[in-house]
This record gives structure tokens, C-alpha cells and sequence, in this order.
């Protein structure tokens, strides 16, 4: 009798590890397929959200810095446009041609060839510009138009000088790292 009591005692306590271990929640087939499945999307999303996030810090980081180089050779190349003494027209005007691209360039170079040198010397017109403000009106890695505000001082000779004010949008291209004017149109 004492054997039987061991043996149903014994035959007890492997029936309660048998529930024990069976008692362990197990996921259905369908749960374990829906847990490898969004699990691996949740991520790829996660990862998507953070790639486009660096991206768009990224391209305004680009945006800002070509705001700010664009906005100060606007301002440099127009000051150097507009400015020219008699004495050193050819000089000053060339100097400016070299902030200049493409066809805006070729007509430029035309106009003071034709006009604006012959007539410096000839009547000893100078002129000085200054540009009080300018400001970003679009900006990318590798084009940028700028508003820029003109204030230029003309004299003929020995007279007075005349004081215009004037508003220009300045179309910029990067070209081999500059930012030089192609377009350059009052308003």
C-alpha cells in the first residue's frame, strides 16, 4: 500500500507539471503570422520615417546656406554692375562680367562695349550703386532669384549728381561653385 500511495503521489505530480508546461500560452498559427508580418512593416516603416526625416533636415540645411550665398553675391555682382568710373570703366565692367553667365553675360559685355564704355569716357559719366537690401525670393542648390533694392548715384561731367532708386530680381546659377547673375530684370 505505502508503493500504490508513492506511485499515485508520483503519477499527481507528473499530471501537474504536464499542466504546468501545457498551461504555457501558446500563439495560434494565425497570431504567429500576423506578428511576422506587421512586425517587419512596423520597422520598415519606422525606417522610412526616419530616412525621410534626415532628408528634409538635409535639404533645408541646403536651402538655407544657398539662401544666404545667393542673397550676398546678388547683392556683390549688382554693386559691381551698376558702378563704373571714367578713368577705369573698362576695368570696373569687366570685373563685373566675371560675376555673369550665359546669355545674360553675352548681352551685357554687348551693351558696354557698345554703349555704356564710350559714353563713360566720352561725357565722364561715373556711377555708384549700393544696395541697402536684398532678399531671397527662391532658393535651391543650384538656382536662386533675389529681390535686391538699388540705390545708385550718376554724374555727367561736373554735375550734380542724380540719385535713382530702383528694385531688381537677380536670377543666380551655380556655376563650378559661384553663384553668378543670369538674369537681372528691374521691377
Amino acid at each position: 500500500m505505502v508503493g500504490d500511495a508513492q506511485d499515485e503521489q508520483q503519477s499527481k505530480d507528473d499530471d501537474a507539471i504536464r499542466v504546468e508546461t501545457s498551461s504555457k500560452p501558446t500563439l495560434s498559427p494565425w497570431k504567429r503570422r500576423l506578428v511576422f508580418l506587421v512586425l517587419p512593416i512596423v520597422v520598415l516603416i519606422a525606417t522610412a520615417a526616419v530616412a525621410y526625416l534626415r532628408y528634409e533636415k538635409e535639404t533645408l540645411g541646403t536651402a538655407d546656406a544657398a539662401r544666404a550665398a545667393s542673397v550676398q553675391a546678388a547683392r556683390d555682382a549688382t554693386t559691381a554692375i551698376l558702378s563704373y568710373r571714367p578713368d577705369t570703366v573698362e576695368q570696373d565692367l569687366a570685373a563685373a562680367q566675371s560675376k555673369l553667365t550665359g546669355s545674360f553675360r553675352d548681352s551685357y559685355a554687348s551693351l558696354t562695349r557698345d554703349v555704356v564704355i564710350p559714353g563713360a569716357k566720352q561725357k565722364q559719366v561715373s556711377a555708384e550703386a549700393s544696395v541697402p537690401a536684398a532678399a531671397s525670393v527662391s532658393a535651391t542648390g543650384s538656382h536662386a532669384v533675389v529681390l535686391v533694392y538699388v540705390n545708385q548715384a550718376v554724374i555727367v561731367g561736373n554735375d550734380a549728381p542724380s540719385s535713382t532708386m530702383s528694385s531688381v530680381r537677380v536670377t543666380l546659377d551655380k556655376v563650378d561653385g559661384a553663384w553668378l547673375v543670369s538674369g537681372f530684370d528691374p521691377v
